[in-house]
C-alpha cells in the first residue's frame, strides 16, 4: 500500500537542490512548530528552535533527533497523497541508521529491514534512514526502485542467452523473460558483473551507491525475500503456472524530505493491497501481461472485447492473489476494506484539523473502482511536507 506515495520529482543536482540557508531555516522552522506541537512537547520547542538555528548558521545544515526523525517519517507517510493505506501511520517503526556510511554496510541493513519489516508474514511497516544530504557531501542511495525487484531480461528472436543457454519468451510475442519494467536496471548490473538464472523471477542484486565509492552490487541473501507461490482456490491448474510475488513491497528510491532536510536513502515499506499484484504487476501489458495467458486456461472467448474476457481474468487473478497471500499466512490487504479504511482514516484527519491529500486517481484501485466506497467523492490535492519524492534522472 506504500507503493504509490508519490509526490514531485527531486531536482536532478542533488547538491545544487539543497536549500538556501533562509530556505532552510525557515522550513525547519515550520517543521519543528508541526512537530513539537502535535506530540504535545511544547515547552521544549523554544530551545530546540535556538539550536536548530545556530546548527544552520554554522554549518548551513542540522541534525533531526531520533524523536524529530520518527515523526517526520510517520507524517511523510500520512502526507503520501497516492497512498490507500494511511490509516496505519502511527504504526512506522524507524530504523535510525544515519551514522552508516560503507556501501557494505547499508546493504546489510537494507537486508535486516526486510528480515523485520518480513515478520514471518506478518509485515510490519518499517522505514531504515541513512545519511541526509549535505551541502559539502550527498547522501547514499539505492538505485533500485524497491528493495525486491524481479529482472526483466531481453528476448531475441524468441530467446535470450544468458549462461550459455537459450530462454523461451513467455509468448511468442514477447521481448521479455520477466519484469520489462526492470529492463534497464538488469542490464545496469549485468554489466556490473551480476549474472542470474535466466527466470521470470530472478531477484536483482542491490546497487547502492556513496559518495567516495564505486557503485556497489548486493546479492540479497535467500532467507531475507519470503517470496508467495500464487494458486486459485477453485481452478488446480492455475498453480502450474508458476507464478509468485514477493511479500515486502520496499520502496526504495525515493527521498524523505523532513524540514528542509532531504535523506536520498530511506526505503520504507508497508504492505501489500492485493490489486497492486494482481491488477497490475502481473495483469499490465507493460509489465507480466497474464490476462491473455490466464483467459485461456478458464476457456474464455478472446475473440472480442464484448465478451469481457479481460475483466473475468483479472478477477480470477486477483482472487488468487488474495488466496495465496492467505495462505501463506501474508498479510495483504483487499481493496474494498481498504477503500473503507481510507475514508475512516479521512475522517479522522478532517476532525484533526489537518488536510488530507489524495489523488483520486491513485486512491481508486484499479478493479472494480466503482464498487468501493472511495470511487464516489474528490479529494484535496495538496503538496505538503514531511513527504517522500522522487528523485530526478
Amino acid at each position: 500500500m506504500f507503493r504509490h506515495a508519490i509526490r514531485q520529482r527531486c531536482p536532478g543536482d542533488r547538491l545544487s537542490s539543497l536549500a538556501s540557508i533562509e530556505e532552510l531555516s525557515d522550513e525547519a522552522d515550520r517543521f519543528l512548530h508541526q512537530c513539537y506541537t502535535e506530540l504535545d512537547r511544547t515547552a521544549e520547542l523554544p530551545a530546540r528552535r535556538r539550536a536548530v538555528a545556530a546548527a544552520i548558521r554554522a554549518d548551513a545544515t542540522y541534525d533531526h533527533t531520533f524523536a524529530e526523525l520518527e515523526y517526520g517519517a510517520r507524517v511523510a507517510w500520512r502526507n503520501s497523497s497516492r497512498c490507500i493505506g494511511r490509516l496505519y501511520w502511527q504504526s512506522l517503526r524507524l530504523r535510525d541508521r544515519r551514522a552508516t556510511e560503507r556501501p557494505l554496510r547499508i546493504a546489510e541493513e537494507c537486508v535486516g529491514h526486510l528480515r523485520e519489516a518480513t515478520n514471518d508474514g506478518r509485515i510490519r511497516p518499517t522505514i531504515t534512514v541513512f545519511a541526509p544530504d549535505r551541502p559539502d557531501r550527498p547522501g547514499p542511495r539505492i538505485r533500485n526502485e524497491q528493495l525486491i525487484r524481479y529482472a526483466g531480461y531481453r528476448v531475441d528472436d524468441g530467446g535470450a542467452s544468458e549462461h550459455g543457454k537459450t530462454l523461451p519468451a513467455p509468448r511468442a510475442q514477447s521481448s521479455t523473460v520477466g519484469d520489462p519494467r526492470n529492463i534497464d536496471l538488469t542490464d545496469s548490473v549485468r554489466a556490473l558483473g551480476w549474472y542470474g538464472h535466466g527466470t521470470a523471477f530472478d531477484i536483482l542484486p542491490l546497487v547502492i551507491e556513496a559518495d567516495g565509492y564505486r557503485p556497489y552490487v548486493h546479492v540479497l541473501p535467500q532467507d531475507c525475500v519470503l517470496e508467495v507461490p500464487l494458486s486459485h482456490p477453485r481452478h488446480p491448474w492455475f498453480a502450474d503456472l508458476g507464478i509468485r510475488w514477493h511479500a515486502v513491497p520496499a520502496i526504495s528510491d525515493m527521498c524523505l524530505e523532513i524540514g528542509g532536510l532531504h535523506y536520498s536513502c530511506a526505503p520504507f515499506n508497508g504492505w501489500y493491497m492485493g490489486t497492486e499484484i494482481g491488477s497490475r504487476n502481473l495483469a499490465d501489458a507493460d509489465r507480466y501481461d497474464l490476462l491473455p495467458t490466464v483467459a485461456a486456461n478458464l476457456g474464455l472467448d478472446t475473440t472480442t472485447d464484448r465478451t469481457l474476457w479481460r475483466d473475468r481474468a483479472l478477477v480470477e487473478l486477483n482472487v488468487a492473489v488474495l488466496h495465496s497471500y492467505e495462505q501463506a499466512g501474508v498479510t495483504i490487504a483487499d481493496h474494498h476494506s481498504e477503500a473503507h479504511r481510507f475514508l475512516k482514516h479521512v475522517a479522522k484527519e478532517e476532525r484533526a484539523g489537518r488536510v488530507c491529500p489524495a489523488e483520486w486517481s491513485w486512491i481508486v484501485p484499479p478493479l472494480s473502482g466503482g464498487a468501493t466506497a472511495v470511487f464516489h467523492r474528490y479529494y484535496d490535492e495538496a503538496d505538503v511536507r514531511p513527504n517522500f519524492v522522487r528523485h530526478g534522472p
